[in-house]
């Protein structure tokens, strides 16, 4: 093979490299989940299966959760007024941690009428990485909280996980999962940001190891090319 169609060759494989590392990038991996309820209300007990979706993208140094129903759950025998339900709920993590975090929302918007199923408006929290790894999002235990009483509608179903997300941890972080027991979660050592992480970030930095094969290729074409010539200077 002649020295310019080897160096051609050699740049089209350094090229191919770099596309093979970006296309390998890892992605969040969400679906809607079916979920059956089984809730223990004040006037007994009641069941409703709601299809369930959780999100989470980046925000400062974790992930903005968001846990949506798209159907109603128990319901009430007297008509709820505005601002009169307080949903919150948890969700189970797995894989690469461990535990739960919880997801708290506004209380109704709208009066809720008598013997309906409650809508329950998008719940939010934060979720802050101790691990490296993949971690799984699947819906926990529903609390509505209405006219003084609490309406506590948990899973029986064992729902797969709505969610999954690459994610890696802070530098010098201690490990351990991330739970909360009221609230969103977040990283008590102000002192230390953690890097933002996820499919973007994920896909740059292999999109920077991509161009440094493909300039490592190229380096070495360049020197095949360089040595060629100089064996002919010298014939």
């Amino acid at each position: 093979m002649s020295y310019p169609k080897r160096t051609a060759a050699l740049a089209s494989v350094a090229a191919l490299a770099g596309s093979a590392v970006l296309m390998a990038a890892p992605a969040a991996r969400a679906e809607v989940v079916n979920v059956n309820y089984q809730c223990k209300t004040p006037i007994g007990d009641k069941s409703a299966v709601s299809p369930i979706d959780i999100k989470g993208v980046p925000s400062g140094g974790g992930y903005k959760i968001t846990m949506s129903w798209q159907k109603g759950v128990s319901s009430s025998p007297v008509d709820l007024g505005k601002g009169a339900m307080n949903p919150s709920a948890t969700i189970e993590l797995g894989g690469a941690d461990s535990g739960t975090m919880s997801v708290t929302g506004p209380a109704n918007q709208a009066t809720v009428p008598a013997n309906t199923p409650i809508k329950i408006n998008d719940l939010t929290g934060t979720y802050t990485p101790k691990k490296n790894g993949k971690v799984t999002f699947t819906a926990g235990v529903l609390t509505i909280k209405a006219l003084g009483t609490t309406t506590t509608c948990t899973p029986t179903n064992s729902p797969g996980a709505s969610l999954t997300l690459d994610v890696t941890a802070a530098s010098g972080s201690s490990g351990g999962g991330t739970r909360s027991d009221s609230g969103s979660d977040s990283d008590n050592d102000s002192g230390a940001a953690l890097p933002q992480t996820g499919p973007e970030d994920s896909a740059i930095a292999l999109g920077t190891l991509g161009g440094t094969v493909l300039l490592a290729g190229a380096a070495g074409a360049l020197w095949l090319t360089r040595r060629g010539q100089a064996a002919r200077v010298r014939r």
